[in-house]
């Protein structure tokens, strides 16, 4: 399916017809993950082009909120419990949303947008009441995790229904939307995550002692991240006589069993946890690899991509999209396949040069940072057009 701009959404935005003056973004934290780092390069990217900018958090801050304030963007608190057990939380939930209602009647934003789920099931009725001109949504995954939890999936819907518009990061995420909840193919447009310059700058690579190639995957310990499959391929590269260095970035719940597979499976895995250095272990490694069994868009494939590291990866969600003809795609949940992926990349040096270097032309040309925050004002625009028209 090819993309579903609004018309005019890729116009120059320097000359728009309705302005576009404050912008508010709504999510739940500021942590490590991806949706979170593409809402602080969102927000500034919208403060540095004049847009008066603000983030609004659910629950609690995080490491990412120096960010924002060096970037003079207010980070606002509103105090949501954290709690799965609404009912028991529901006097600090009514009195955290009445909180977000005054900061939107104070701002007053020509748009809210909100990610992931939490936030635009909160934004819907918050938008409404305090007559926010244009609320959008972003998707940001497959509806996969939503099988058998239809009360989330009703909610979901009732909150769409009030919403003006969808921004999805990946074409197979907003077919997956239209095919599953029935949105308009017009409600929703696909805008790419976007990658900051440093992801494109060359980094000093980390010291990770090893004698064996390098592969490195960036991914929480998560069943439907698919690690297990990837232990599965590296032994089998290990009985053909391929030796190589499996680092795996990322915290969870699998970890224990991880460490299991990996001591019973006899290969050489590194659980580094947390890291803050990607860039440097993506110098280091020799091939990254993502295992997924579903997915999005992938950060840590994009990243990997733009430091020109070759990506063997399961063709899921928008992995494909971004690699079709620049990497190596495999199913989901097969490690003899994995494996033939990897082993084609580490024994042929000259395939893996060929596809790291496509890989980081394209994402160089489709990914900047810029071209995300470009898409995502003239989408404003349109909307507030629109809104404005009627």
């Amino acid at each position: 399916m090819t993309s579903r701009p609004l018309r005019g959404v890729d116009r120059p935005s320097s000359s728009p017809a309705v302005p576009l003056s404050r912008v508010c973004l709504l999510i739940g934290q500021l942590g490590l993950g991806g949706t979170e780092k593409q809402v602080v390069l969102l927000a500034q990217g919208l403060q540095a082009r004049g847009i008066e900018t603000s983030v609004c958090l659910l629950f609690e801050g995080g490491p990412r909120e120096h960010v924002l304030k060096a970037a003079g963007v207010p980070v606002v608190y509103l105090g949501f419990p954290s709690s799965t057990t609404v009912l028991r939380k529901l006097p600090g939930n009514i009195a955290a949303f009445a909180r977000l209602v005054r900061h939107l009647r104070r701002q007053r934003p020509d748009v809210l947008h909100a990610f992931l789920y939490h936030s635009y099931v909160t934004a819907a009725p918050a938008a409404r009441l305090a007559r926010v001109k244009v609320l959008v949504a972003g998707r940001r995954s497959l509806g996969d995790f939503k099988e058998g939890r239809r009360v989330l999936l009703a909610i979901e819907r009732v909150a769409t229904s009030i919403t003006d518009h969808l921004v999805a990061n990946a074409e197979s995420v907003a077919e997956d939307t239209i095919r599953n909840e029935g949105v308009r193919p017009d409600k929703i447009t696909t805008v790419y995550n976007g990658l900051p310059d440093s992801a494109f700058e060359a980094a000093a690579p980390a010291g990770l002692p090893a004698e064996s190639p390098v592969i490195l995957c960036v991914a929480n310990l998560k069943v439907y991240k698919g690690h297990r499959f990837l232990l599965e391929a590296v032994a089998r590269l290990h009985d053909r006589n391929l030796r190589c260095t499996l680092v795996l970035v990322g915290k969870g719940p699998e970890r224990h069993a991880l460490e299991e597979q990996a001591a019973r499976l006899k290969i050489d895995v590194r659980f580094l946890g947390t890291r803050t250095d990607v860039e440097a272990l993506l110098a280091r490694a020799d091939v990254a690899v993502l295992p997924s069994l579903h997915e999005g868009m992938s950060n840590a494939v994009m990243e990997a991509m733009a430091a020109g590291l070759p990506v063997v990866a399961t063709e899921v969600g928008g992995t494909g999209e971004l690699l079709r003809g620049r990497g190596i795609l495999v199913p989901p949940s097969d490690s003899e396949a994995l494996a033939d992926g990897l082993g084609q990349v580490l024994a042929d040096p000259a395939l893996a040069a060929r596809l790291g270097a496509a890989a980081r032309a394209w994402s160089r040309e489709r990914l900047h940072v810029d071209a995300m925050v470009d898409r995502h004002v003239a989408l404003y625009r349109e909307l507030l057009e629109r809104r404005c028209a009627e």
